[in-house]
C-alpha cells in the first residue's frame, strides 16, 4: 500500500518547512477580515506561523505577517494564538 504524502508548509518567520499540524494558519478572507484558521481549510489568503511563542512575538514585532497578508492585523489575533498555545 502507498504511503500518504505529508503536506509541508513554510513558516513566514523562520522559513522552516514543517507539517501542517505544527503550524498555525492565519487567513485574510475576501471581506478583508483576519481569522485564525483552526481547520486549516478556510477560504482566503493564508500564511503559516510555527507553533512557538517566540515566533508569534517576532511576527508581531516585525509585521511580516501583515506584509504577507497585505492587511493590518489586530493584536487580538496574536493574543488568540498565544492563548491556543497555553
Amino acid at each position: 500500500m502507498k504511503t500518504r504524502k505529508i503536506p509541508m508548509r513554510t513558516c513566514v518567520i523562520t522559513r522552516e518547512k514543517l507539517e501542517k499540524q505544527d503550524l498555525f494558519r492565519i487567513v485574510r478572507t475576501k471581506e478583508g477580515n483576519v481569522i485564525v484558521d483552526k481547520t486549516l481549510k478556510a477560504n482566503g489568503r493564508g500564511a503559516y506561523l510555527k507553533k512557538d511563542i517566540n515566533v508569534i512575538e517576532q511576527a508581531q514585532k516585525s509585521k511580516a505577517l501583515e506584509r504577507h497578508l497585505e492587511v493590518t492585523i489586530p493584536d487580538e489575533i496574536y493574543e488568540e494564538l498565544k492563548n491556543i498555545l497555553k
